[in-house]
């Protein structure tokens, strides 16, 4: 007689793993049913992984950061379902995600993917069109389970094929949270972030300022993407813009940014702001971002004072007075 026990095979997952609320009580769902997770993350200059590096600590799951900066910015110039209320490509953006969550998968040897998603939270990017289409424009459409909504939506091809107790996931859905409080109790979960904002691309100055920079420079680089979240932005004319920093992270920012080619500001007599001039500027944007950077020191409003301006290896010392609040006002992006 043969025979010996069948050997049955652990299953895996990937866990989107964005730090909030609701990814982690998915990933404690399916942690419930004995199965093993790896979270993915992802990180740009518009949101950071450690939200999620804070949450994988706490429920005790390796994480896998993945930089798409440059995979996002190429959307973020067109995408093919538009955008949010401000520059945020939701749909095109969880489409990204997903198939990169996909790709991991197969290289570790992972049976589906999941994530914290809760059907008609946000009207844009997850009503049931949403999903669907996200989905399927991952290109693994049929790997991809939402535990918290599991049981408003279709079966997927791992719950049928018995990999997963569709009996043991959920049946949340709304843009209420006392079910997910409840959870999170249930769970001594109690260190989590809030379900909004994260996003620079949420944020309706940030998406100004970024759909100025996509407007006027088309060959833009990542530092220049960097330099949105610092300072008061001025455009003087279509080729210039004048940085001006608001406080001492701003003021480091600006200088830690700050190119070769790039004009930097001090007042010479004054305490004052770091105002940054990127790229090569003419005398006549040089002299508006020393009057800025005079309204905006400790200087008298009134009297001419000097301004220290460094380009490369020259540094130039301009007297100016500051300008008028009203007359730069027009300029603000």
């Amino acid at each position: 007689m043969g025979g010996g026990s069948r050997k049955i095979l652990k299953v895996k997952a990937i866990s989107l793993l964005s730090g909030g609320l609701d990814s982690l009580l998915a990933t404690k769902v399916i942690l419930e049913q004995g199965i093993e997770v790896l979270g993915v993350t992802f990180e740009t200059p518009f949101f950071s992984a450690r939200k999620a590096q804070h949450a994988a600590v706490m429920i005790g799951i390796s994480l896998l950061i993945q930089d798409i900066t440059e995979e996002l910015l190429e959307i973020l110039k067109a995408p093919i379902y538009g955008y949010g209320k401000n520059m945020n490509p939701c749909i095109d953006c969880h489409t990204l995600m997903l198939n990169k969550a996909g790709r991991i998968m197969e290289e570790s040897g992972a049976d589906f993917i999941f994530t914290g998603e809760v059907l008609g939270q946000r009207p844009m990017s997850q009503n049931r069109q949403s999903l669907y289409i996200v989905a399927k424009n991952s290109g693994y459409g049929e790997y991809i389970l939402r535990p918290l909504s599991a049981k408003f939506l279709t079966a997927t091809k791992l719950e049928t094929a018995g990999k997963i107790d569709r009996e043991k996931l959920l049946d949340i859905q709304g843009r209420g949270r006392k079910h997910q409080l409840a959870l999170a109790r249930h769970y001594g979960i109690t260190d989590y972030s809030s379900p909004a904002g994260g996003c620079l691309l949420t944020d309706p100055l940030f998406s100004k300022r970024l759909k100025d920079l996509f407007d006027h420079q088309k060959d833009f680089k990542l530092r220049d993407v960097n330099l949105l979240k610092y300072g008061r932005h001025f455009r003087p004319n279509t080729s210039a813009k004048v940085i001006v920093g608001r406080n001492s992270v701003d003021n480091e920012s600006l200088l830690r940014l700050s190119e070769e080619g790039d004009t930097v500001i001090h007042m010479a007599n004054f305490p004052g702001p770091t105002v940054l001039v990127p790229y090569e500027c003419g005398d006549q944007t040089l002299l508006l971002a020393a009057s800025l950077c005079a309204l905006y020191s400790d200087a008298p409003n009134d009297v001419e004072v000097e301004a220290t301006c460094r380009t490369r290896h020259t540094v130039r010392h301009e007297r100016v007075k500051a300008v008028n609040r009203d007359e730069v006002a027009g300029l603000i992006i």
